[in-house]
């Protein structure tokens, strides 16, 4: 499987070659278009959990701010083409698997090898103050495969040797060796609210972080205080 990201930063796609038999698995309206010879699967992500299993794991996405359902592109007969796209303006990366893994914030996946198992597991309150509806998603694989994750804005690689703060409307993806906390950006809630900052994530360990350079919260806001009031 060969993957091509285009027209960044703005306006990224990926442009997934495929192999005879070869597959990848893409979140519910990611995909573009799609050569003939490529068969659509639609089912929820489900290892060996039975129709239950599958039932708690699509509605946990949900409640992450994905869609219950996920899409398996097959090549047959032939080399086949996927085309992908993310739902907001932004660019897209391609990340190699680690024995690790890697966290995702909401609405970041885009597509991976089928081999790659994201798992969406509840964060406990620092999720839920981080914006991430209480859940994080965790890509993990027992062998090589690839992952395409999708930022609003462009992405930027930062590199944590020790201690980093992100705001947390800025996060993306994280190497799952690192570990986080969220807190005030400021000095006590009131200074925090006053700065406009809100939370944060404070980072430790060593690994890297993917943010995205525009926070889709805020920029709803922003253009949203300038669209005229609805009429009833």
């Amino acid at each position: 499987m060969q993957i091509d990201i285009g027209y960044r930063p703005a306006h990224s796609m990926a442009r997934v070659q495929l192999q005879h038999g070869e597959a990848i698995l893409a979140e519910s309206g990611a995909m573009v278009g799609m050569s003939t010879n490529v068969q659509m699967q639609t089912g929820m992500q489900n290892k060996g959990g039975g129709l239950l299993g599958g039932l708690l794991g699509g509605l946990k996405r949900a409640l992450a701010g994905e869609s219950w359902f996920r899409n398996t592109f097959t090549a047959q007969n032939g080399p086949g083409e996927v085309l992908l796209a993310h739902a907001v303006c932004g660019d897209m990366q391609v990340l190699d698997l680690t024995p690790q893994g890697y966290y995702l914030t909401s609405g970041s996946f885009i597509a991976s090898s089928p081999t790659v198992d994201i798992n969406t597991k509840l964060g406990g309150m620092k999720s839920f103050f981080s914006g991430e509806g209480m859940f994080v998603m965790h890509a993990t694989s027992q062998q090589p495969g690839q992952l395409i994750i999708g930022a609003f804005g462009g992405v930027q690689q930062l590199n944590c040797d020790g201690n980093l703060v992100i705001d947390t409307g800025h996060l993306v993806a994280w190497d799952a060796t690192l570990t986080y906390k969220v807190g005030k950006s400021g000095g006590g809630w009131i200074a925090s609210f006053l700065s406009g900052e809100g939370l944060v994530c404070h980072f430790q360990g060593q690994g890297r972080i993917w943010i995205q350079t525009r926070n889709p919260v805020e920029y709803g806001r922003t253009v949203g205080a300038l669209l005229p009031p609805r009429q009833g």
